[in-house]
């Protein structure tokens, strides 16, 4: 049952990353990147996943992550160099981009300047919004991608590696299984109410901007 449930929760992510390879990996990131409400804690463990099944590297892996991100990062950063911060609160409500998300990073941006994309780039919900601000800074576009290659290969690396290490575990040892299934009515619950309220609160954000 539990494995259904997380089947249902990560569906789009599993569908992409199965269908399409490393590309879907890439396809994903750059989503994320982009803030789009996608959140690279599923996207990652689940490639990680799939390298203990011998599908995928895990350099590669956590490559096509960066390279993803890079991707996205760069679509974001235009925005905000052409557009503004109007254009991403005007358009952004679409995607679930938020008006207090994007303050966030801006504040962040401000605070720290360029090495923002590379510190910014290891933080939870930071990282997503980031290149808005560096691209409405018109920040140096050779500093930006590398700041951003250093900053989110090892984030996607660490996620990767730890999706590796669970399913290399869920298939070896059998006592995760079993306590995955004693337990799997409160996972549910969890799980669940973690999704809901993770887009619950990028809704509520978005209609008050």
């Amino acid at each position: 049952m539990i494995e259904h449930i997380l089947g249902w929760l990560v569906g789009v992510v599993s569908a992409v990353i199965s269908a399409l390879g490393y590309p879907g990996i890439v396809l994903l990131m750059a989503m994320t990147s982009m803030g789009i409400a996608i959140p690279s804690e599923l996207i990652m463990p689940f490639a990680g996943f799939l390298v203990a099944q011998g599908k995928f590297s895990l350099i590669a892996a956590a490559t096509a992550g960066a390279v993803g991100e890079n991707i996205g990062a760069g679509i974001a950063y235009e925005i905000g160099k052409r557009g503004g911060r109007p254009l991403i609160l005007r358009y952004g409500r679409y995607l679930l981009i938020d008006a207090p998300h994007v303050d966030a990073a801006e504040r962040f941006f401000t605070r720290w300047g360029s090495a923002a994309a590379l510190v910014g780039r290891l933080l939870p919900i930071v990282r997503s919004f980031i290149a808005f601000p560096a691209g409405i800074a018109r920040m140096n576009r050779v500093k930006f991608h590398l700041f951003t290659t250093l900053g989110s290969w090892p984030w996607c690396f660490a996620l990767a590696w730890a999706g590796m290490k669970l399913g290399k575990a869920w298939d070896t040892d059998p006592r995760l299984r079993a306590a995955f299934h004693s337990a799997e009515a409160v996972i549910v619950v969890l799980l669940v109410a973690a999704v809901a309220f993770y887009i619950w609160h990028r809704i509520k954000s978005v209609r008050k901007g």
